[in-house]
């Protein structure tokens, strides 16, 4: 079959969306060493492909929920970067008002459901908002991420239970990144396929190359489809690296160097989308310099913005615990 041709104007999308990721998470690695940021941090450099292909595959209404490593689903679905940053910082104009921080920030404009600490807890919850959609007769989809640590918890294999049983649209997103914390995959598992687990319970799924943005598109085309249809869940593991220790306490010394700078000498993603850019002339090298820029400017604002923003008040601890009805 002939290649779908990708119209320029997404393509230029993709680089951008991604770009900006790269750039905030590495300034949020630089706060943190400057203390701006507390707490635990997970950053998402190496990954950017996996939710920017995804979120191209969403329409109005789809939502998404994933772990601790969320500052990247949380831009590419729309949420404002000074808003995520005056969070990482505690500050009283984040997303969460500055009691979340890194790992609990929801915006339910954008139906963005977390950021979850327990590790596989959010797969539940993700099935959650499928039944939710299902009861209520959407066409929407929930991306319910998790990576391949959380793939061997118990109630992740009970929610493919479910989610089969009652034919729920939930795409289940395994970001198989080779580390679960420090341990590599090998290590943790004789399964060397985790999306063909889902098998058991009769779940469709497929292993993707998640340092392609374009390969990872083509399957959140499928499987959004499949659940769509009213088929069910379906699985889709996402081969990817992350470049960055577990998080930023994590020296990451259970890997070489040599390991992590081949993969991001040959295989970096917006590396390989800029250099399709430039080789099919849909860029010039000045036009790719001025969207650096740009988001370089976003980034610069974000951080300056966090860092005016005020600390929450004290009466802030008394609320968003209880419902009040």
């Amino acid at each position: 079959m002939p290649k779908k041709k990708i119209p320029v104007a997404k393509l230029q999308k993709y680089y951008k969306d991604m770009l900006l990721i790269r750039r905030f998470e590495e300034k949020a690695g630089q706060l943190y060493g400057m203390g701006l940021i507390g707490g635990f941090c997970h950053l998402y450099i190496g990954q950017e492909a996996v939710v920017v292909g995804l979120e191209a595959s969403a329409i109005k209404g789809d939502k998404r929920i994933t772990s601790y490593r969320d500052h990247g689903h949380m831009l590419a679905c729309g949420m404002e970067a000074k808003g995520v940053m005056a969070e990482l910082a505690g500050r009283g104009d984040g997303y969460s008002k500055g009691k979340g921080g890194s790992m609990h920030m929801f915006s339910k404009e954008k139906n963005f459901f977390g950021g979850h600490g327990i590790v596989g807890a959010q797969v539940p919850i993700g099935a959650g908002l499928a039944f939710s959609d299902k009861y209520k007769g959407t066409k929407s989809v929930t991306f319910t991420y998790f990576g391949d640590g959380a793939a061997n918890q118990g109630q992740v294999y009970e929610t493919y239970n479910m989610a089969m049983l009652w034919k729920l649209p939930v795409i289940f997103i395994i970001e198989n990144n080779q580390y679960a914390m420090g341990t590599s995959v090998d290590r943790s598992t004789k399964s060397h396929s985790l999306w063909e687990r889902g098998l058991a319970y009769g779940i469709k799924g497929e292993e993707v190359d998640g340092m392609d943005v374009l390969k990872v598109k083509d399957a959140g085309d499928r499987a959004t489809a499949h659940c769509r249809k009213g088929n069910g869940p379906y699985i889709l593991e996402i081969k990817t690296y992350r470049y960055r220790g577990h998080s930023m306490s994590d020296p990451a010394r259970y890997r070489t160097r040599e390991e992590v700078q081949k993969v991001r000498s040959e295989r970096d993603p917006i590396e390989n989308l800029r250099d399709i850019l430039l080789t099919e002339k849909h860029l010039s090298e000045q036009e790719i310099k001025k969207i650096d820029v740009e988001i370089k400017d976003i980034i610069n604002d974000a951080a300056e913005f966090a860092k005016a923003s005020p600390e929450p008040s004290v009466n802030e601890l008394f609320t968003d615990i209880y419902l009040e009805v």
